[in-house]
C-alpha cells in the first residue's frame, strides 16, 4: 500500500462525504479510492470510516487521524512548493483565519479575481476573532486588526485602514453629539470592542494637530465581534470606532453619521500573522501580496470618496 496515497485519498473522502464524490473529485475508480480507505484501515488496525448507504460518517479515530493527515498533507504540500520553480503557480490547500466582517467586506466580495489568479489554491477561510492553535488546527495564517503581541508568531503587516468615530441618530438624540474626545469619559458612552488576545477593551485614538489623545472610554456593554459591535452602536448603545468601509452602507441608510469628524481616528493596522515553525510558503506569500494590494486599493477609493464629499 502507498500510504501517501492512501492518506489523501482518506482526506477527500471524510472533506466530500463520501466514495462516489471522492473518486469524482480525484479521477479514480470508486472501488480504487475503497480498497486504498480500506488498506489504511487495515494498516492501521482501527476503523477510520463508518458507512452507511446513504453517507460517511468519521469514527473518533477518523477524525484524529484526518487532522494528523491534513497536517502532514499540508507540510508536504509547502516542501514540494518551495522547492519548486519560483515562477510555477502556487496550489495546495490554505488555511486562513480572519474576522468576520473582513471576511464578508472584504476578502468575500473579492475573491474570484484571486481566484482567476491562483485557481490551483483551495482557500478554507475560518470566520472568527479568537486565538487559534495553528499546529493543531493546521492553520497557515490569520488576518488580524491590531498590532500582534503574541512573541510566538511572525507578523507581516498587509496595510492601514482609515477609521472614524460614528453614533447614532437615536444615541445623539438622547444623549447629544461629543465635542470632544474627553467627553467619553465623562458625558458619553462608548461601545467596548474586546480584544480577543488580550481579553481587555481596546482603548480609542485621536489626533488633531499636535494633540494626541488615547481614550478607554465609559461603556456599559462590550462585544468581541466587529459587525456586533457595529449593531451596538445602530441600537445606540454607544460611540464606536470603526474601519470606514465597514460601516459605509450603514452611513448612506443614515442608521449612523461620523461624529468628532475635525479629529483624526489612529488608522487600524492589518497583518497576516503565522507561527515561527512555519516557513512562508508560496501560496501564503501570494495572498499576503493579494491582500496588501486590496487594502491599497481600498484607500485609494476612500480617498477619491473623501475627495468627492469636499468637492
Amino acid at each position: 500500500m502507498d500510504q501517501l496515497s492512501a492518506m489523501r485519498v482518506f482526506v477527500r473522502v471524510v472533506e466530500t462525504g463520501n466514495f462516489t464524490r471522492a473518486a469524482a473529485t480525484l479521477n479514480m475508480p470508486k472501488t480504487t479510492v475503497t480498497n486504498l480507505v480500506q488498506s489504511l484501515e487495515s494498516h492501521l488496525r482501527t476503523t477510520l470510516l463508518n458507512r452507511t448507504t446513504r453517507k460517511v460518517m468519521v469514527t473518533t479515530d477518523g477524525a484524529l487521524y484526518y487532522e494528523r493527515a491534513m497536517q502532514i498533507i499540508s507540510e508536504l504540500d509547502e516542501l514540494d512548493g518551495s522547492m519548486s520553480n519560483s515562477q510555477s503557480q502556487p496550489s495546495g490547500r490554505l488555511r486562513v483565519e480572519m474576522a468576520g466582517a473582513f471576511a464578508d467586506l472584504l476578502v468575500i466580495p473579492n475573491l474570484c479575481d484571486f481566484h482567476a489568479r491562483f485557481p490551483q489554491i483551495r482557500l478554507d477561510i475560518g470566520v472568527g476573532d479568537r486565538l487559534v492553535d495553528y499546529i493543531a488546527e493546521n492553520v497557515d495564517c490569520a488576518l488580524r486588526a491590531g498590532t500582534p503581541t503574541d512573541q510566538s508568531l511572525i507578523a507581516r503587516k498587509v496595510g492601514e485602514i482609515s477609521m472614524s468615530a460614528y453614533a447614532a441618530p437615536l444615541y445623539i438624540r438622547n444623549f447629544g453629539t461629543p465635542e470632544r474626545p474627553q467627553d467619553l469619559l465623562e458625558d458619553h458612552l462608548a461601545v467596548g470592542y474586546l480584544n480577543a488576545q488580550s481579553s481587555r477593551v481596546r482603548s480609542m485614538e485621536f489626533r488633531r494637530d499636535d494633540e494626541n489623545l488615547e481614550i478607554t472610554p465609559r461603556y456599559v456593554v462590550s462585544v468581541n465581534d466587529a459587525r456586533t459591535y457595529v449593531n451596538a452602536a445602530i441600537s445606540g448603545m454607544g460611540i464606536i470606532q470603526s474601519p470606514r468601509f465597514m460601516v459605509k452602507e450603514t452611513v448612506e441608510k443614515g442608521e449612523l453619521v461620523e461624529v468628532l469628524s475635525d479629529w483624526h481616528c489612529a488608522s487600524l493596522p492589518l497583518y497576516i500573522v503565522y507561527p515561527q515553525t512555519r516557513h512562508l510558503s508560496n501560496k501564503v506569500r501570494v495572498f499576503v501580496d493579494w491582500l496588501a494590494k486590496l487594502v491599497q486599493n481600498l484607500k485609494v477609493e476612500e480617498s477619491r470618496e473623501q475627495m468627492r464629499k469636499a468637492s
